[in-house]
């Protein structure tokens, strides 16, 4: 082993565990960083505080004089907390937050009478440096202004001794250059069509709200052997190393006892996160070695998006603490799990309802079964849109295999379920007769409930699969944000839940049905309509790849061909239509992902070839070096008979030979391509370059590197091993 990697492994070995002080109860500091409605009570007047509930609730606009006093409130609350300064967050396309820290500390002009300050301008809106953020084209760099703005429905809260206050990010000429944007009026559009469409059932309803609840896998290695690591510490990702010996093959990970060191790590990021008013709940070990997995209790969509682009960046800072890297990529080892972040989807009335759970009453059940099915007819029509919404370089390695879903989509909805909607399927055209209603509602809509209740059925290949009261959009990766594959399925399911009520209400105006028979004939043709989504088998065989494509369903498994979804004319028109991006702002994500991709796999290829030539050749080089030291003593040790004894030294140096000059050639050919696709002028000529003619040589270079793993003597291999990092010590 060398030097270096014994000195690593030695650090971790006699690493103490960090300890974890005893906590308050977690209900009791839950949102303590969090200008919450507790906190808004106790510091805004009470004018101020019913402004900005208003605007949380109905999305009224709050006047630069409530505002004031909002900031006033805001930073005495937070100088009480130890706060110095504050900052406008936000999320750009780069897929991180973003932040930019002033003080609240100021003088008057000659340097006198210093006082802290914050103003409602100071909350309402800033103009940071937007040059350097992606903009796909919509401004030129020398254009450097950009608007960040108060998202009130998203509460502010303290992080280290800054206060941060949600906001979205556009360009001067109105355009979104962020997540939030685009999702806040993807829910607006839900909330309209559901509650119009909720309102058959209920004529209380006056709003829905899309609720989200993400499970967020990730991986900790030790930052020591991390740090041994190039390719974990610039691309997240191992791009070289042998599968270990042992893996994950026993199964006896998975909800397994969790390492004390991992648990005091989780402890204190709970800790943070009920300051932070994050609700997680759960956590537990996952399949892979060293990977786990934490779960929160759901909230309003745009908070829980916030809500988890804040936990990944609290995961690393504690992390640190920890002496642990977290990898959120969504495939760091070869031969084990990747991660993903399943999200899990519903509505809610502020009645109180799950417009996806079934209810006690007919009634109530019809209401489920209109939004249950309206949402799988959104995905049929929209399936190739989904499938770009969680296109990602890194996700592109995580689908189809044995942890994730393909990249066909599909939905899953169980047996019973599913016999349900063949029932349904065979409701006649038109007027029911009495015996076709009671029917109808008896024997079929009114057993909802116990077929739900006995449903166990589970399909862990399915992208999008019913799971008893929600939805669960299992293909989202582990690195991504919410906010993309979000906006999105409520994008979709607006504009379905539009066109339903558009034609049930022709109906029942035109042909005289009732509001019952009419939405009943609506639903049993979206249901013949739908079926070529419907799949209750494995996503993962061959046969179902091959009747995916009779039933017309795409199957884009890379990045840059699935992509080319978001700017057909159907996406535009959809976001356009609902109002939630023009045609310059989808075309401008279209080319930021597009370039992000190209990069992504850029860096990939140079790390590669900076290990290969770098640790790989030369550590291999030395050992051959040594076999051949050895045969020149058996040689004259035991003259012309020395070749019986050194027969396997000569097979190993010639073997060593082979895979180094393989490393070299395809490396220098990788190189030659990726010089190429460079010179390209189109984006999409570029990624599809990078993708099928660069990307292929990754796997070409790691077999040998990887054979070389094996031959060479483990006291001169350079690299951390798997079976080094992927076991927590």
């Amino acid at each position: 082993m060398s030097t270096f990697r014994f000195q690593t492994l030695k650090e971790t070995a006699n690493r103490k565990p960090v300890s974890v002080e005893n906590l308050d109860k977690k209900s009791v500091i839950f949102g303590s960083n969090v200008f919450n409605d507790k906190a808004m009570r106790q510091y805004l007047t009470p004018e101020a505080y019913k402004a900005v509930k208003s605007a949380i609730v109905n999305g009224t606009k709050i006047d630069r004089n409530t505002a004031e006093h909002v900031a006033m409130g805001m930073k005495e609350w937070a100088l009480s907390k130890g706060v110095t300064h504050y900052t406008h967050w936000f999320q750009p396309l780069t897929g991180a937050t973003a932040e930019k820290h002033d003080a609240f500390f100021e003088t008057s002009f000659d340097g006198s009478d210093p006082v802290e300050k914050f103003g409602g301008g100071q909350l309402v809106q800033q103009e940071p440096d937007a040059s350097s953020f992606p903009n796909g084209g919509i401004r030129n760099t020398f254009e450097a202004r950009g608007y960040t703005a108060w998202d009130p429905t998203s509460p502010a809260f303290i992080f280290g001794t800054t206060l941060c206050i949600p906001t979205i990010f556009v360009s001067y000429t109105g355009e979104a250059l962020d997540y939030k944007t685009p999702l806040l009026r993807a829910l607006n559009a839900v909330d309209n069509a559901a509650t119009a469409v909720a309102k058959y059932f209920d004529k209380n309803v006056k709003k829905v709200t899309p609720t989200l609840g993400w499970e967020q896998e990730y991986f900790l290695v030790d930052r020591a052997l991390a740090a041994a690591r190039p390719d974990l510490t610039l691309t997240g990702r191992t791009l070289l190393g042998h599968t270990s010996a042992k893996g994950q093959q026993l199964e006896d990970h998975y909800f397994g006892s969790i390492p004390t060191r991992v648990l005091n790590y989780m402890r204190d990021l709970e800790n943070e996160c009920m300051l932070l008013g994050i609700p997680v709940k759960t956590r537990h070990n996952e399949v892979a070695p060293n990977q786990f997995e934490l779960a929160p209790i759901f909230e309003e969509t745009n908070l829980a998006v916030d809500h988890n682009s804040l936990l990944m960046d609290v995961m690393q800072k504690v992390g640190e603490r920890h002496d642990f890297k977290v990898l959120l990529h969504e495939k760091p080892f070869k031969g084990v799990n990747g991660s993903g972040k399943h999200n899990n989807w519903s509505m809610a009335t502020d009645t109180g309802i799950n417009l996806l759970s079934p209810g006690k009453t007919p009634m109530s059940n019809l209401q489920f079964l209109t939004f249950f099915i309206n949402t799988i007819k959104a995905v049929n029509e929209y399936e190739e849109l989904l499938r770009a919404s969680i296109a990602s370089a890194s996700n592109d390695h995580r689908l189809g295999a044995n942890e994730a879903p393909p990249a066909i989509i599909s939905v899953f909805i169980g047996q019973q379920l599913t016999a349900v909607l063949e029932e349904l399927e065979g409701v006649s055209n038109g007027k029911l007769s009495p015996k076709e209603k009671t029917d109808l509602k008896l024997n079929v809509v009114g057993k909802i409930p116990d077929v739900l209740l006995d449903n166990t059925d589970r399909n862990r290949t399915s992208p999008f699969a019913f799971t008893g009261n929600k939805f669960e959009l299992r293909a989202v990766g582990s690195l991504a944000n919410c906010a993309n594959p979000m906006t999105t399925l409520n994008s979709i399911v607006a504009k379905q839940l539009t066109d339903f009520k558009k034609e049930v209400d022709a109906l029942i105006d035109k042909k005289g049905l009732k509001k019952d028979e009419a939405i009943f004939n609506v639903l049993r043709e979206y249901i013949k309509q739908s079926r070529n989504i419907l799949f209750e088998g494995d996503g993962y065989s061959e046969a179902w790849e091959k009747e995916a494509a009779k039933r017309g369903l795409s199957n884009h498994k890379t990045t840059p061909e699935a992509l080319k979804a978001k700017v057909s004319k159907k996406a535009i028109t959809l976001f356009e239509e609902l109002s939630i991006m023009n045609h310059v702002e989808v075309e401008a994500r279209y080319e930021i992902e597009l370039e992000e991709y190209i990069k992504k796999i850029q860096i990939e290829s140079r790390v590669l070839g900076d290990i290969a030539r770098n640790h790989v050749i030369p550590t291999a080089i030395r050992y051959q070096n040594t076999l051949i030291e050895n045969v020149k003593g058996l040689k004259e040790i035991f003259g012309k008979d020395f070749e019986q004894y050194a027969k396997e030294q000569v097979a190993l140096v010639k073997e060593i030979s082979e895979h180094i000059e393989a490393i070299n050639s395809k490396v220098d050919q990788m190189t030659e391509e990726r010089k190429k696709a460079n010179n390209l002028s189109s984006t999409e000529e570029m990624a599809s370059a990078y993708c099928f003619l660069v990307k292929p040589y990754f796997e070409l270079i790691r077999y040998h590197a990887d054979k070389l793993e094996l031959l060479v003597d483990d006291e001169m291999w350079t690299l951390v091993k798997y079976r080094e990092l992927l076991f927590i010590r």
